[in-house]
C-alpha cells in the first residue's frame, strides 16, 4: 500500500514532527480502517532500524498503533526529548504503570515540554490512578489558566465527575467549549453525563456536533446510534452504524450492534412472558420491611444488608444462624415469609457455580492462587474502570450494579432482561470482562 501522505506529516522523516503534528498524524491513523492499515504498515518497515532517532520515531508509532508495551520498551532506547518521555509516559499510563508515568512526566517537562500540558496530563493520570488529592494539587498549579484554557477546564471538569460532582463538571465541560468550541473531548464528556441524566435530546445534539466535524468519531456514533435506537428511530440509528462501518468495516461491535438494530426493527414482544417476567422482578424487590418482623429478625438484616426478598435467596441457613444474634426464631420466620412466595433460603446460590476455594498454605505461592487474589482485588473496582459504552453503563446502573464483583455475579439472562439492553451491550461486556480474566456468572 501507499504510505501515509494525505495529511502531510511524516513521522519518519530527518526531524520529529511537533507534538500538535503526532497528534494530528495520531487522528489521521485512526479516522479509518485502511489508514492504520498504511500507517502500521510504514511502522513495521522502519522497525529494524537501530539508530536512536529512528528508534524513537517507532516508539511513537507503537504507541499510536495501541501497542503500548512495545512501545515502551522502544521508547526507553530512543534520544532523550520532551516527545520521548512524553509519549513513554502515556504508554505507561495505559498499561496502568501510573507511578512511572508521572515520573516519564517530569523528565519530559525538564526537557522543554509545555508546562501547562505536562501538569494536566500529570492530573489525569493522578486521576486515573484514583489519587484525586494529588490531582487537584496539580490543577491547581494551573488555576491561573481558568477562563484562558479549555484543556485546564476540561481537566477540571473530568476530576470532579469522577468525584461525583457532576453539575460543576458539566459547568467546566461547557466553559472548555466556551473557550474552544470544537473541543471533541469535552463535548463527548457533556453528550455522556447528558445521557446518564436523562436529557437525551441534549446528548444527540452533542453526538450530532462531534460526528459532524468531518472526523469519525466512533464512541459518538455508537453512542447516538443507541440513543435512536431507544426512540425507535431505527432508519438513523442504522445510519450511524452504516458510518462507522464504511471506515472501519471490520468494527467487531459496529457489526453486531447492526444485527442488533436489524432484530430490532423485527422484534416480537411476548406480552405473557413480560408480565411474568416483571411479576417475579417485583416479588424478588419486594422490602424485607414489608413484612411483620421481629425486632431482632430485622435488626440483624439490616445490619447484614440484606433488604429484599432477592437478598434473601443468595444467602444460606447457616449464614444466617452463624450471625450474631440470629437464632432458629428468627430463621422460622424467614422461612415462613419465603414459603408463601415458593421460594427457600439459597435459591439463587444452588445453580451457582462453586466459589473460589479457600487458598491453603502450600497454595499461597502458586500461579493459580495469585491469579485468584488478583481476581479478588478486581472485585471491589468500581464499574466505571470498565469504560463501557453508554447503553451498557445505563443498564448496569438500573440493576444497581456498583462494583466489577456485582456485575459478574450476574448472568447472561439477567442482563438481557433489562430494558434496552441488547446482545450488543452484552457482548461488549463479556469481551471487556474476558479481557481482564473475568466473566459473567453461568448456571450450566
Amino acid at each position: 500500500m501507499e504510505p501515509i501522505t494525505d495529511c502531510g506529516i511524516n513521522l519518519f522523516a530527518d526531524t520529529l514532527p511537533s507534538m500538535d503534528e503526532l497528534n494530528k498524524l495520531s487522528d489521521f491513523a485512526h479516522s479509518s480502517e485502511s489508514n492504520l492499515i498504511n500507517f502500521s504498515q510504514q511502522v513495521e518497515a522502519n522497525i529494524s532500524r537501530t539508530s536512536a532517532r529512528s528508534v524513537l520515531a517507532v516508539g511513537i508509532g507503537l504507541y499510536i498503533m495501541g501497542k503500548s508495551a512495545d512501545a515502551a520498551e522502544k521508547l526507553k532506547k530512543g534520544n532523550d526529548c520532551k516527545e520521548k518521555f512524553f509519549y513513554l509516559a502515556i504508554a505507561l499510563r495505559r498499561m496502568g504503570k501510573n507511578d512511572e508515568a508521572i515520573e516519564s512526566l517530569k523528565k519530559s517537562l525538564n526537557h522543554g515540554a509545555d508546562a501547562l500540558s505536562i501538569r494536566l496530563e500529570t492530573a489525569a493520570t493522578y486521576r486515573e490512578a484514583r489519587n484525586i488529592d494529588a490531582a487537584e494539587k496539580e490543577l491547581k498549579k494551573c488555576a491561573n489558566f481558568e477562563n484562558v484554557s479549555a484543556d485546564y477546564h476540561y481537566q477540571l471538569g473530568y476530576l470532579q465527575e469522577s468525584e461525583g460532582i457532576y453539575d460543576q463538571a458539566m459547568e467546566n465541560y461547557e466553559k472548555a467549549l466556551d473557550l474552544f468550541p470544537n473541543h471533541q473531548k469535552a463535548m463527548f464528556r457533556l453528550a455522556f453525563r447528558c445521557d446518564l441524566t436523562g436529557d437525551e435530546e441534549a446528548a444527540i445534539d452533542y453526538y450530532k456536533l462531534i460526528s459532524s466535524t468531518g472526523s469519525v468519531h466512533l464512541n459518538s456514533l455508537l453512542n447516538l446510534a443507541v440513543l435512536y435506537e431507544d426512540k425507535g428511530q431505527f432508519d438513523k440509528a442504522f445510519q450511524c452504524v452504516e458510518k462507522v462501518l464504511k471506515y472501519h468495516p471490520n468494527h467487531k461491535r459496529a457489526i453486531l450492534f447492526k444485527k442488533d438494530i436489524e432484530s430490532s426493527k423485527t422484534m416480537f414482544f411476548d406480552e405473557e412472558k413480560e408480565n411474568k417476567k416483571t411479576k417475579k422482578t417485583q416479588i424478588l424487590e419486594t422490602p424485607i420491611s414489608d413484612f411483620e418482623l421481629s425486632v431482632r429478625s430485622r435488626n440483624c438484616l439490616r445490619k447484614m444488608n440484606i433488604q429484599t426478598i432477592g437478598d434473601l435467596l443468595n444467602i444460606t441457613e447457616t449464614e444466617l444462624l452463624s450471625y450474631k444474634n440470629f437464632g432458629e426464631t428468627s430463621l422460622r420466620e424467614i422461612k415462613v415469609i419465603l414459603e408463601s412466595k415458593m421460594l427457600h433460603l439459597g435459591m439463587s446460590l444452588e445453580e451457582r457455580p462453586p466459589a473460589v476455594s479457600i487458598i491453603s498454605e502450600s497454595e499461597q505461592d502458586s500461579p493459580n492462587s495469585v491469579e485468584e487474589a488478583e481476581n479478588e482485588a478486581m472485585y471491589g473496582k468500581p464499574i466505571d474502570d470498565l469504560q463501557l459504552s453508554v447503553r451498557a453503563r445505563k443498564c448496569v446502573e438500573k440493576l444497581n450494579i456498583r462494583t466489577i464483583g456485582e456485575l459478574v455475579h450476574k448472568t447472561e439472562a439477567e442482563l438481557l432482561g433489562c430494558k434496552n439492553f441488547g446482545v450488543t451491550s452484552l457482548n461488549e461486556i463479556k469481551k471487556t470482562l474476558t479481557n481482564i480474566g473475568l466473566s459473567l456468572r453461568n448456571l450450566d
